[in-house]
Parts: C-alpha cells; structure tokens; sequence
C-alpha cells in the first residue's frame, strides 16, 4: 500500500505544549468558591424557613395593628363619706397602730360599728394603701386616703372579703407611715 500523501497536519509535534490550557480555571479555587456559596445558600435557606415557619404560627406578626390609644380617666374627686365601712389593717410592725387610725376615724365622724381594726398578714407592708373593690366608690376611698395620709388608692375586686358590706373599704398601714411618725419612733438622746 502506497503512503498516504502529506498535508498540513504532518508538519505539526506531538506535543504541541500548552496550548489552551491558559483558559482553564483552577479546581483549588473553584472547590473553596462552591463551598462557601454553598454554606451561604444553605444558610439563608435555614433563617428564612425559621422565619416563615414563625410568621405562619402567628408567632410574628408582619404588620401588627396600632395598639388603640387609652385615656385616663379623671380621678373621682375626693370626698369623706362616712357611710362606707373601713377595714384597717396594720401592716406595720409597730403594735396598736390600726388602732390610732381607728380612733382618728371616729373623731372624724365614722360609728363605732363601721371602723374595724386588725393585724395584716404582711408585718412590713411598703406604703399605706387604700384599697376599694367598685369603681363607684373611688371619691370616698380617696377622701379617706387624705384624711390619714395613705399614700396610694387602688381599685381592686378582691376587697370587700366575702361576708362585708359591698361599700367597705380597706386600709392596709404601711411602713411610709411608721418612719413619718415622730410619736412612734422617737429621737435617741444625745451623748454627753
């Protein structure tokens, strides 16, 4: 068989070098760029399941509705009533102080049989309270507030107990009354 005819092929080396191997990318590179875009997707993916996860629970509320704005309402005016009852209750560890309270409400015109006068179960008791349990009755519970100097007056309906009158308001003494009061705490006398 006769040799095939020459081309322009036959003059080219069998190892032509480099050629084209200037375009292809480096795998180091390409491993660690994958790797990170990877963790990132990954990532991403986890926080916005947590987050959609959270919102379709009602856990998170995309667009919540504006809280409705509440007015105070006035306070009720002060007025002494004598016909509410009044339970005291010293809340002080000083003995005998319901009793000074009791007889300061006598002397402002309360009957003997509408002051009642005991011990709290809380023997240190901050400030002096008055409590009332209807919302009808907060002009005479702040009377009665600034006839003995309480310094708080609060609505709550766990007062009255059950058994008294709905009209019965309490006083629990507290200890802002025992430091104010110099006949119960008097002075040390001086060294010589």
């Amino acid at each position: 068989m006769p040799p095939p005819p020459s081309d322009r092929f036959d003059d080219i080396s069998a190892s032509p070098g480099r050629v084209g191997a200037h375009r292809a990318e480096n795998p180091r590179v390409l491993a660690w760029t994958t790797l990170l875009w990877a963790s990132v997707a990954t990532i991403v993916l986890i926080v916005v399941g947590i987050f959609a996860s959270l919102v379709f629970q009602g856990q998170i509320v995309l667009f919540p509705a504006p809280a409705p704005t509440v007015s105070a309402s006035p306070a009720a005016p002060a007025v002494v009533d004598t016909s509410f009852t009044v339970l005291v209750l010293n809340g002080t560890p000083e003995e005998g102080q319901a009793t000074l309270v009791k007889d300061e409400l006598l002397a402002n015109g309360w009957a003997e049989d509408n002051v009642l006068a005991g011990n709290a179960g809380d023997r240190a008791f901050p400030l002096t309270t008055v409590y009332y349990a209807e919302a009808e009755a907060e002009g005479a519970a702040r009377g009665l507030a600034g006839l003995i100097g309480a310094s708080e007056v609060v609505l709550d309906p766990e007062y009255p107990l059950p058994g008294t009158p709905a009209t019965q308001l309490t006083v629990v003494l507290g200890m802002d009354r025992v430091e104010a009061d110099p006949a119960v705490d008097p002075p040390e006398p001086a060294e010589e």
